[in-house]
């Protein structure tokens, strides 16, 4: 059986066990890995090269953003989700500007989380229903 092979990026840890619950109830997907910091990110996506990371804006040393820029020279193929608190305009046009392929709020993970990972592993972008406002995003 084939999977969706997933790296977890986030700074609290009891969101790990929460997204794994989220990510895990849909068979095709299965969390390989995470990572507490950008600096930890970059070197498991080079080291595990997911098909998709789940990453946090927030991180201590080296944020979300930066990490993906970083995650997009040496591992172009794997997808970037972003998961943030962040819903203002400016955060979700950088999140897309470094080679995110989606954003959903932390607070819609449940009802979006899973949609959205289907969404860009299908070759589409994807921005959270709540912020269905945002540009031309499918939601």
């Amino acid at each position: 059986m084939s999977f969706t092979r997933i790296l977890v990026v986030d700074d609290f840890l009891p969101w790990h066990r929460f997204i794994r619950e989220i990510v895990e109830s849909d068979a095709d997907l299965q969390v390989i890995a995470v990572a507490a910091d950008g600096f930890e990110a970059v070197q498991k996506a080079i080291e595990l090269k997911p098909d998709l990371i789940l990453m946090d804006v927030s991180l201590p040393g080296m944020n979300g953003f930066q990490a993906a820029q970083q995650i997009r020279t040496s591992c172009p193929e794997s997808k970037i989700l972003f998961l943030s608190e962040h819903r203002d305009s400016d955060h979700i046009k950088v999140a897309f500007d470094v080679g995110g392929s989606g954003y959903v709020l932390k607070t819609d993970s449940k009802p979006d989380l899973v949609r959205g990972i289907k969404c860009i592993l299908g070759g589409q972008q994807y921005v959270s229903q709540s912020l269905k406002d945002w540009g031309s995003i499918p939601h």
